[in-house]
């Protein structure tokens, strides 16, 4: 009996051994062919987030021991489909509508966080035929999988060029805190991202960070900002109602006694969802006077488009549009006008946004006021409902 049980114990051992060496032979061969495979399992929200974004299991950790680094230039395969697109931080590194692996970056600047695939203001999870998303009326949002998708979905990610994306990463490279002693040459304002909306022939639009938000360390500033202003009639761009109440950062607020409509948008500015969406928030904004507030989470890229479109409409110069957008990239990061990074973000985001959005090669020669008033059009905005807009900014 002893001989069989030191046997059953030597033959479990060795089986154990086995499996472990199988395990590491295969990160050694992933490591020699630059190579990680990874699964999702479906389209919750573990997985797949409600701007489109697809979330792996696979952590930054996992990723650098194979080889990748930011700057580098990797063939993702998904659905039998192969892209290949840059590893960077954000989404922010890429221009307006492409697609990029984002390995995150914790404060001390090292790699952090789980891996993920994102289009700057897209959708990955539609874009590449994964799923479809509903938003219910409160703006509560989930994930359906198309037709012929089935899970597991392996996606591999393999080097193609290595540093061959790094040029374009250092003109995008950012970096910022939430520490509020970190930014000391800015005003509370500032370091709230908020502002007026200066922009010619606008006289009553506010925009900033998420003052019911305290993941960034600003929103006791942006409350106190908008309170000093004024402001008495919100969209809010980031959150639904049930979501932005439960926060316990919410009550005793200046925010919460204010007129609120609560959007839930995403970041892909061409999806019909977003278009809907943003065509009630500005319906809200037609028919509720007040003193306007535009706001997302950080009050830089939904409320950027947002603020930037309502600039066109008003009359507002592509100069103007373009300097108040990049306001927001000097509170966050310092960037300065008439540096190469300052042009390249401007370009690569809000002027190729409503580019894509007015549907133009060049809106230098375009006229602002025409084309901000045909996508209002187009998003399902009537005419009276525009001159109450107009009138009200």
């Amino acid at each position: 009996m002893k001989k069989r049980l030191t046997l059953c114990v030597f033959l479990f051992a060795l089986v154990a051994v086995v499996l472990v060496s199988c395990s590491l032979l295969d990160r050694v061969n992933d490591r020699k062919n630059n190579t990680i495979r990874t699964e999702i399992r479906d389209l919750s929200d573990t997985y797949t987030t409600k701007y489109g974004n697809l979330n792996t299991k696979t952590t930054a950790s996992d990723f650098t021991s194979v080889g990748f680094e930011w700057g580098d230039l990797v063939k993702v395969t998904v659905l039998n489909q192969e892209i290949i697109i840059p590893v960077v931080p954000t989404y922010s590194y890429v221009d307006s509508g492409k697609t990029a692996v984002i390995m995150g970056k914790d404060d001390s600047g090292n790699p952090a966080g789980y891996i993920s695939l994102a289009i700057n203001m897209g959708d990955f999870t539609t874009a590449y035929g994964l799923g479809t998303k509903t938003t219910n009326e409160d703006k509560t949002w989930y994930w359906t999988a198309n037709e012929g998708v089935t899970f597991p979905i392996e996606i591999s990610f393999t080097l193609e060029d290595k540093g061959g994306y790094l040029e374009e990463y250092s003109i995008h490279d950012l970096n910022r805190t939430n520490n509020r002693d970190d930014y000391s040459m800015l005003t509370d304002e500032q370091f709230a991202n908020f502002r007026k909306v200066n922009t010619s022939n606008m006289k009553n639009l506010y925009r900033s960070s998420n003052p019911v938000n305290a993941e960034l360390g600003r929103n006791t500033y942006a409350d106190k900002a908008i309170k000093d202003a004024g402001v008495t009639v919100i969209l809010n761009l980031a959150d639904n109602k049930e979501t932005a109440e439960k926060r316990a950062e919410f009550l005793n607020t200046y925010y919460s006694q204010q007129n609120v409509i609560y959007l839930n948008l995403g970041v892909d500015f061409s999806s019909e969802d977003f278009k809907k969406g943003l065509a009630d928030g500005l319906r809200f904004m037609a028919t509720n006077q007040g003193v306007y507030l535009v706001h997302c989470t950080e009050g830089k890229d939904r409320a950027g488009f947002v603020s930037a479109l309502l600039e066109c409409l008003k009359g507002a110069t592509l100069e103007e549009v373009i300097s108040d957008y990049m306001e927001t990239y000097y509170n966050y990061y310092g960037v300065e006008k008439g540096t190469r990074k300052y042009d390249a973000i401007a370009n690569s985001n809000i002027v190729e946004s409503l580019q894509q959005a007015f549907n133009v090669d060049s809106l230098e020669t375009s006229d602002l006021v025409k084309e901000a008033e045909e996508y209002l059009r187009d998003i399902g905005l009537n005419s009276f409902e525009i001159y109450l807009l107009k009138s009200n900014l």
